[in-house]
């Protein structure tokens, strides 16, 4: 297209005025100006001052310019003569900061001779953007050029193991890998070098990559750092594998990696227009042929158009929260939307169509045409308004050197453009301007479409999983009225993390559309933050497994649970983590809350390992751990959201325990009857065997990730050995039980440990046996066990077992604590274990309550209670009835022991600590609070205490 010169365009009074301004200034610093231009130089040079603020303020700073320029510099391009000049140019330079100044100065001298040559209206846009790219590639190349022979001086040249060499070679993205670079646009580059190695001829090796990363990291300061000369071009290295949390330079090898297991739909469109920058070397071959499987598929990949879509529409939410009127890069019918429109082609066919596979737009609409893909009519629509676009664009930054996309507000600005562009005025140009826009964008809805409606949801969990700046996320969540500081740093620092990560394409697909969700779950609640992390650990234990990232995307009851009862307890969100089946329970809420009834855990446990093949033994444990997981999660949920109080919830866990119990001594007979057969007289139905609970168990209020305190018990019997193939003592038998049962209870399978037992409260202790003849347990609580012994019996109830022998032990059990003792000693030695107890387990601040062992805590009154039941249970059997503290004291006040005021202030209190005890170890906190929450009723608790065994 002939390009008419507008010189002799007459100024109007604005720009007139701002041109004699500059020439005022030229003058100043260059006297003789009007003594050595020409009427028409001079007339031609207030033109460019008229137009561009860029050309005046360089002009006047460098005076000496204005010459060069019009002594061949506006004429011509030559694009080569760029590399030439520049390297010649470096060669001077000793020092970076001498190549700053040449590289700042070059560059800023024939910016202002492109700009000067598209404000006169002397070149055609596509020439003006080839001169832009030229100049910026020589730019970074002689730099890069330059600081690469001056680092192998200073620490030897990076080698592959052949003892080759190694360039860094760069990678431009974007308008500059397209050859058409903007006036003042960003470079988008991405560092790599070919192989691994270490460096060679300097005072010490270094690896390769060090070398390139220091490298690098001197590069872009080279580019990018703002001195007084300015910059040479601002650099942008977030297209890297991993982004700003990723290595700034990686080989090869390292990139291939990336691209095939984790890159996204985004760095596709983004390689398409991917160049490497320089002379065309071998590596330069590779590394394409390296990156075109990922860009480009071997067969049509119509998915293409979806993902282009969705970045369209993100785009688009874009442009509206930051309220971009006038943009005519982003908004509808803008540049970008040409872009889309050829890049879909170009991902859909380019791995069947050689022939696209180019960066160059204007070349790609071309080739379009010829294949049949796009007709004449569109072809010339989009590329004369993508012209016309491009050249507003190019014009609007070459004011002031600033990237911008934005019409101008000022009435100056829009006289500029109008004059170069040959507009009347403001309207005449708008008018042009929204025609071309309106053109694009019907052309852009017959090739990618996309749902207008959908673009206008806007959803804020779609725009921070995408957003990389920390202003514009700001701005999204002042705009959305979320109160929270933390969750922008929360999730940016997660997803940086999780770029790192190798999850596969397919997993990286599932989070990204996962995320969004999961994010707006989160938004909904008070403060988004203290729930983000929580779910995060959940999320990074299941991100190399697919189908749980597809069962939460998929299903928005799961999704909404997850967030729910994660907020709620640390403690499940940390079970979710540990044991990603749990994420199952999660899929039907009215069956997540609905817990099992107390009365048929064991019938449940017994219908879910019917599952598993009774010969499977690795499965049948598996199956146990399972099934106590799942129960223990919904107990939790049932806790959390107030289904269950919190007596009802140790209720619960105990039962389901007892259940488990049942299973694992069944496991271990079954084992050890098939090794060495059974005692006469027994079997499976009728063992001889009891299994006897005591403290958290035997009270009946265990808690989430409570031990088991056990004591195993078998009947009396007769000499002899069992009746197997290798038969063993009778009592050898039922120790071989006891270890079995120990054994399975302790195994750590893919779901974890079943339970901890601790077997410390049997008679004698650690040095005791494992297990205990009936009679002989009796014995030893009668005439040997100390009185803290009796304490641990009040707390001890049979839980499995045969009934005779349960029986047996109620018995001894009562007749233990119906001994009459003397009140005063034995006030003493309870207190006196409390002292131990106190003394050893004790270690808080004076500000600090901690719930069972400070004074007036849960120790207190259980000790309380038992001291009651030792003390007074030869007057009154009905004391040996209950385990349970709650039902002792409700006994103690029924037969006048102790005051009903006083009985119901220990329950009372009692509840209210094992409550907000409880309620912590959800929260995944130590059970401690501030001193005065509980005082006046810890005060009435040290008072009844101080009653009862002060004696």
């Amino acid at each position: 297209m002939a390009m008419e010169n507008q010189s002799n365009k007459a100024l109007s009074a604005l720009l007139v005025e701002r041109a004699e301004s500059y020439w005022i200034k030229l003058c100043e610093a260059w006297p003789q100006a009007s003594e050595q231009l020409s009427e028409s130089q001079q007339a031609q040079l207030k033109q460019a001052f008229a137009l561009s603020d860029f050309i005046g303020e360089q002009l006047c700073r460098h005076s000496d310019w204005v010459p060069l320029l019009f002594n061949g510099l506006i004429d011509d391009v030559d694009r080569a003569q760029f590399s030439t000049e520049l390297t010649a140019l470096l060669a001077e330079q000793t020092s970076e900061e001498g190549v700053k100044k040449a590289l700042r100065d070059y560059r800023n001298l024939h910016m202002v001779r492109l700009a000067w040559r598209d404000f006169l209206n002397l070149t055609p846009l596509q020439e003006s953007l080839l001169d832009l790219s030229a100049l910026a590639e020589s730019l970074v190349i002689t730099a890069r050029d330059w600081l690469y022979d001056e680092m192998c001086k200073q620490l030897g040249t990076p080698m592959d193991a052949q003892g080759n060499a190694q360039p860094l070679l760069i990678l431009g993205m974007g308008k500059l890998g397209g050859r058409e670079l903007n006036f003042s646009s960003d470079i988008d580059l991405i560092f790599t070098f070919p192989e691994h190695g270490e460096t060679q001829g300097g005072r010490r090796s270094l690896d390769n990559q060090q070398f390139f990363i220091r490298m690098g990291q001197r590069l872009v300061n080279l580019l990018d750092q703002v001195t007084v000369d300015g910059f040479v071009f601002r650099v942008d290295m977030r297209l890297r594998p991993y982004g700003e949390s990723g290595p700034l330079v990686v080989s090869f090898s390292g990139l291939e990696d990336y691209y095939q297991e984790q890159g996204r739909d985004w760095e596709r469109y983004a390689m398409v227009k991917a160049r490497v920058l320089g002379p065309w070397t071998a590596h330069s071959d590779e590394l394409h042929d390296l990156l075109r499987p990922f860009v480009y598929r071997r067969y049509i990949d119509f998915s293409a158009i979806e993902s282009l879509r969705k970045m369209k529409q993100l785009i688009a939410q874009e442009v509206r929260r930051r309220r971009l009127s006038d943009n005519i890069k982003l908004g509808a019918g803008g540049i970008r939307e040409v872009e889309f429109v050829v890049q879909s082609f170009q991902l859909i066919r380019g791995g069947r169509e050689p022939s696209l596979r180019q960066q160059s737009l204007f070349a790609t609409i071309e080739t379009l045409n010829k294949l049949g893909q796009l007709e004449y009519l569109a072809v010339n629509e989009l590329k004369d308004s993508y012209i016309f676009l491009r050249r507003v664009e190019n014009l609007l930054q070459a004011i002031d050197d600033k990237q911008t996309q934005t019409l101008p507000s000022e009435e100056l600005h829009w006289q500029r453009l109008c004059h170069a562009l040959d507009k009347v005025n403001e309207t005449d140009l708008r008018t042009h301007v929204e025609s071309a826009m309106r053109k694009i964008h019907s052309h852009f809805n017959a090739t990618v479409g996309g749902d207008e409606q959908q673009d206008n949801q806007d959803p804020l969990g779609s725009q921070l999983w995408i957003c990389q700046d920390d202003e514009d996320a700001a701005a999204l969540l002042v705009e959305q009225q979320v109160e929270d500081d933390d969750i922008w740093p929360q999730i940016k620092s997660w997803r940086a993390t999780v770029l790192q990560r190798s999850i596969g394409p397919r997993g990286r697909e599932t989070l990204d559309k996962l995320m969004p969700k999961l994010l707006e779950e989160l938004l909904q609640l008070a403060e988004p933050s203290a729930s983000f992390m929580p779910v995060a650990k959940v999320l990074d234990k299941i991100l190399t497994r697919t189908t749980y990232l597809e069962l939460l995307c998929e299903n928005p009851g799961a999704r909404q649970q997850l967030v729910r009862l994660c907020s709620a307890s640390p403690w499940i969100a940390e079970e979710l983590a540990n044991f990603p089946m749990l994420l199952d329970e999660l899929i039907d809420p009215a069956q997540l809350y609905d817990t099992t009834a107390i009365d048929d855990y064991p019938s449940e446990l017994r219908q879910y390992l019917l599952r598993v093949p009774d010969d499977d033994m690795e499965q049948q444990m598996e199956a146990l751990r399972q099934f106590k997981l799942s129960q223990q999660l919904k107990i939790a949920a049932a806790d959390v959201t107030g289904v269950l109080p919190v007596m009802q919830v140790s209720d619960h866990l105990s039962y389901l325990a007892e259940a488990i119990i049942e299973q694992v001594v069944l496991h271990a007979w079954q084992q050890v009857a098939e090794r060495h057969g059974v005692p006469a007289d027994t079997s499976v139905s009728n063992m001889g065997f009891a299994v006897i609970g005591y403290g958290k168990l035997g009270g009946l209020e265990l808690g989430y990730g409570s031990d088991l305190d056990l004591v195993f018990l078998h009947d009396k019997l007769p000499a002899g050995e069992t009746d197997g193939k290798r038969p063993i003592d009778n009592n050898h038998f039922y120790l071989k039980l006891a270890q079995r049962i120990v054994h399975l209870f302790a195994t750590r399978t893919t779901s974890g440990e079943l339970y901890e037992v601790d077997m410390r409260l049997r008679p004698s202790g650690a040095s005791g046996l494992l297990v205990s003849e009936i009679e002989r347990f009796g014995e030893y609580q009668a005439t040997e066990a100390w009185t803290w012994e009796h304490q641990a019996l009040v707390r001890s109830r049979f839980v499995y077992g045969d009934d005779a022998l349960a029986a047996k032990f109620s018995q001894q059990r009562a007749k233990v604590l119906q001994t009459e003792r003397d009140k005063v000693s034995l006030a003493k030695e309870v207190r006196d274990m409390r002292v131990k107890m106190r003394d050893h387990l004790l270690k808080v601040d004076s500000e600090t309550f901690d719930l069972k062992q400070s004074p007036g805590g849960i120790a207190d009154i259980e000790f309380i209670a038992q001291f009651m039941v030792l003390a007074h249970a030869h007057e009154d059997k009905g004391l040996t009835v209950w385990s349970d503290n709650v039902r002792i004291f409700e006994v103690l006040a029924e037969r006048e022991l102790m005051g009903f005021a006083q009985a119901q202030q220990l329950i009372q209190t009692y509840c209210q600590l094992r409550d907000a005890n409880h309620e912590l170890t959800l929260q995944h906190k130590k059970g401690q609070v501030p001193v005065a929450r509980f005082t006046a009723d810890t005060d009435a608790v040290i008072s009844i205490y101080n009653q009862y065994l002060q004696l």
